[in-house]
């Protein structure tokens, strides 16, 4: 409620034969949140003066506003049906019409290598470098018969140990012939992944490797204490907040964590055993948590060969048993709209 409003008391013109009336304080009307002072005065309205002509310069400034938003609106959809007419007369094989998506892909007539680029943190977000995304890339590899083999482009530090598990198995299990393209970084849990493939490229200057489990729980309590912060945590077991970092970790708990971090750490070995037709051991040995260099990775066993993303396609190429091919690249696919946004 406006908190500044005033009683208004209408007056009348005053007579010829009588003085004017003479204004009377009139007590202020309660306002809720504010005292009532009864000494100031209401004063009386004037007698209103002819109104003059409404204005519709506001009609004006309103229509024009909406056909602003009207043309902005047009000129957006524009640029998107021109950029998707544009992509399609780029293509041999173009429909007529832009009004629904088609995949490249559903043109594809000769022998094809796809690549998926995994790029970036292995984790949940859908991308090809998440297990949801990656098998979606790898199921339309498989169900096309042009495309004979893929190439994964790695260049990723790792991530998240359980979508590295999920990749690797899928990478794995596919059907078609997989080299990877190692570029600046090929570590943990994409390497994990990579090492499920058929054939393993690496520049000599890659960062690859890093078989190894970490777990982190920050202990905030000493910063805590000297900031006079105290926390009550209501648990139903003594455990169940030891990786808040709240209070350091008990003998028990460290040892537990530890434990589990093992686990993790052998599946994590015994995969790239598998992958790579090395022995438990040899995995082991090379297992303390470190990159190697290219060259050291070939020399180690850990990677095939140095090359390039190239030399990966002909090898994609030679592993399928096919002598010519066309690339395509496999990715979400990104509505022209939200393409145009991302761009802006």
């Amino acid at each position: 409620m406006d908190n500044n409003f005033q009683n208004q008391v209408w007056g009348q013109p005053a007579s010829p034969q009588q003085p004017p009336v003479q204004p009377q304080p009139q007590p202020a009307q309660p306002v809720y949140g504010a005292p009532v002072n009864p000494t100031i005065p209401v004063y009386a309205q004037a007698p209103a003066a002819p109104q003059a002509k409404k204005s519709h310069g506001w009609i004006i400034a309103l229509v024009c506003i909406v056909a602003v938003f009207l043309l902005c609106a047009i000129g957006m959809w524009s640029c998107t049906s021109i950029a998707s007419s544009s992509v399609n007369m780029l293509s041999p094989f173009a429909s007529m019409s832009s009004s629904m998506y088609t995949s490249d892909i559903d043109y594809l007539t000769d022998d094809t290598i796809a690549v998926i680029n995994i790029d970036g943190t292995i984790g949940y977000d859908g991308s090809t470098s998440s297990p949801e995304g990656l098998k979606e890339q790898l199921d339309i590899a498989s169900d096309n018969p042009h495309i004979k083999a893929v190439v994964l482009r790695v260049n990723s530090g790792g991530g998240e140990a359980t979508a590295g598990e999920e990749m690797s198995t899928y990478v794995r299990d596919f059907d078609k012939p997989v080299v990877v393209s190692s570029a600046s970084l090929n570590a943990s849990a994409a390497y994990e992944i990579s090492s499920q493939s058929d054939y393993i490229f690496t520049a000599k200057t890659t960062s690859i490797g890093a078989i190894g489990t970490a777990m982190q729980i920050t202990d905030m309590s000493g910063l805590m204490d000297k900031l006079g912060i105290d926390v009550d945590t209501i648990t139903s077991s003594e455990s169940k907040d030891s990786s808040y970092g709240y209070r350091p970790l008990t003998d028990e708990e460290r040892e537990y964590y530890q434990s589990m971090v093992d686990q993790i750490n052998a599946t994590f070995i015994e995969a790239v055993a598998e992958g790579r037709d090395m022995s438990i051991e040899e995995v082991q040995n090379l297992a303390n948590g470190m990159t190697f260099t290219g060259m050291e990775a070939v020399e180690n066993g850990l990677a095939d060969e140095i090359g390039t993303r190239e030399d990966a396609l002909d090898k994609a190429a030679e592993l399928a048993g096919i002598s010519r091919y066309s690339v395509i690249e496999l990715a979400p696919y990104d509505t022209d709209l939200s393409s145009l946004l991302g761009m802006l």
